[in-house]
């Protein structure tokens, strides 16, 4: 094995302002959203620094997307307080952020011949005529921790993405086992 590397690029959080939020007032109040209550019951609220959009719902849940890193998810929720403010909507709790999902895209340092892997490894999914990737899903029970599932797409090139992993821990054990795995099977 040689170069690897794996970095996060989106992190999916949800989270409640403890307020319902009146969003046909957001919409007209506030630059940078969208609504369109007949196609979604949410409004789009995008955010220009750091760059994140958030799904914000009349009861006042928030799903945030586009955060390469959990600061940037909290600096993201004030955004969308102080835009609340402008509307005389005060939100008085600080929001608790759980992590539903991080994405993270790297490589294992070599090429995978992903026809092999398809019959070596359990848990995949190889269509070339329909996605150029290899589905690959894992179990991960690391040592002396609760077990997580991650799954990944593997492309011939070595390039991966992970899906499916809560920390930026779970990123790096899932990468591990990926390469552990890996190193089993090929020859």
């Amino acid at each position: 094995m040689t170069q690897r590397d794996i970095s996060i690029v989106n992190i999916v959080v949800s989270s409640s302002l403890g307020h319902d939020i009146p969003l046909e007032k957001m919409a007209a109040t506030l630059s940078n959203t969208e609504y369109n209550p007949e196609q979604f019951p949410g409004l789009v609220f995008r955010i220009k620094e750091p760059k994140t959009s958030a799904l914000i719902f009349n009861s006042g849940k928030i799903v945030c997307t586009g955060a390469r890193n959990i600061e940037d998810v909290h600096k993201s929720i004030k955004q969308i307080i102080k835009s609340l403010e402008k509307i005389n909507v005060k939100i008085t709790i600080q929001p608790v952020v759980a992590i539903q999902n991080i994405v993270a895209s790297g490589a294992v340092g070599m090429d995978l011949n992903l026809n092999s892997l398809a019959m070596k490894l359990q848990n995949t999914e190889y269509e070339p005529e329909q996605f150029p990737g290899l589905v690959y899903k894992l179990n991960i029970e690391p040592q002396g921790e609760k077990s997580f599932k991650a799954t990944f797409l593997l492309f011939s090139n070595g390039k991966v993405v992970c899906t499916g992993t809560k920390s930026e821990k779970q990123v790096h054990q899932a990468l591990d086992q990926l390469v552990d795995n890996l190193k089993k099977v090929v020859k």
